[in-house]
């Protein structure tokens, strides 16, 4: 079975997911796409030979659209989640699923309704190696409890449409979805520490920060949030156990000596870090979809990543920590 996939939203994230279904992953094809620019929309489907639809509810409805990838703007997600859901769809959301956690309760009340786990979001340092790696090795016991994670982001740059919040709900919340996974617990508080700003920051942004977020057992989370650090992609992450440590390699596959220097390439963006990330990400949420099962993480997830960010964005203009709030977990999710 090919999975007949409707593309919302082909930009730069969009196009790269087709050229991945197209290219490396099985059993999917994107048959449809839709966007706000009409133009961008009728260029990639004539590239890859899709339909062009005028508009997102057009998309969903097709009775030839199996499933659907929702990689539009974030505020433009939760209307077309639930269109999906009401549509008995699966869909994968980009994160995030909404930039709120009440439009997330939302979808996550449309679903619960339905019966049926549809929705995945698109976090996909869950598929990353080296942290699959990580969290097998906290989770086996062997380096005894987890104490605290040591995080940093880095972006070389960003434009200017970039939003002082968008530093927590946009960057800092692959983090925070990554360490509720690799701890297995949720977080309680969040607080925001701004160091001296880089010169080579619009004014509007706080760059760097560093989010601080405890856990429900005390673990201690700090991420480093520098999206104008010049320089590359840069990912960082050290748990501290009590009997040992453990953290990502450096990125780089050779190392080049040469000119009495020695060297590695950075990557230049997610796309090019995560690569096979996302391939796992999105061939298992295929594979799922053709078994017409659920896989990868749920509306829950996105919801509670979306409570730790409004308390981080809270925290990033107030003083001391703020409470992070979020219902009881559904039985649906569990």
């Amino acid at each position: 079975m090919t999975v007949r996939i409707g593309m919302i939203g082909p930009g730069g994230m969009g196009q790269a997911h087709i050229d991945r279904i197209h290219t490396v992953i099985a059993g999917g094809r994107v048959v449809a796409v839709s966007d706000v620019n009409a133009d961008n929309a009728q260029a990639v489907a004539e590239r890859i030979g899709a339909v062009a639809h005028a508009g997102s509810a057009e998309l969903i409805s097709s009775p030839e659209v199996d499933a659907v990838m929702i990689c539009s703007f974030g505020p433009a997600h939760e209307v077309d989640v639930l269109a999906c859901i009401a549509a008995g769809k699966p869909v994968f959301c980009e994160k995030p699923l909404t930039p709120t956690a009440d439009a997330a309760l939302r979808i996550m009340d449309a679903e619960q309704a339905a019966g049926r786990k549809l929705v995945t979001v698109g976090f996909m340092r869950r598929f990353d190696a080296g942290y699959r790696q990580m969290k097998a090795l906290l989770d086996s016991g062997d380096l005894g409890e987890t104490l605290m994670v040591h995080c940093a982001h880095r972006n070389p740059t960003v434009p200017e449409i970039y939003t002082w919040d968008m530093a927590i709900n946009d960057t800092a919340i692959h983090e925070v979805d990554t360490m509720r996974w690799l701890l297995g617990e949720e977080f309680v508080s969040a607080r925001v520490d701004t160091p001296k700003k880089t010169s080579l920051r619009f004014p509007h942004l706080q760059d760097p920060l560093v989010l601080i977020l405890t856990s429900e057992s005390g673990v201690r989370v700090d991420d480093e949030i520098f999206v104008n650090c010049q320089f590359g992609y840069d990912i960082r992450c050290e748990a501290v156990a009590e009997k040992g440590a453990v953290s990502l390699a450096d990125q780089n596959v050779i190392d080049v000596r040469s000119g009495f220097r020695a060297s590695n390439a950075i990557t230049r963006d997610h796309n090019e870090r995560f690569w096979g990330a996302f391939v796992t990400e999105v061939q298992e949420w295929i594979s799922a979809v053709a078994r017409g099962e659920h896989t990868g993480s749920t509306s829950w997830d996105g919801y509670a990543a979306a409570c730790v960010c409004d308390a981080g964005v809270q925290a990033l203009t107030e003083d001391g920590e703020v409470a992070v709030e979020m219902i009881e977990k559904p039985a649906f999710y569990a």
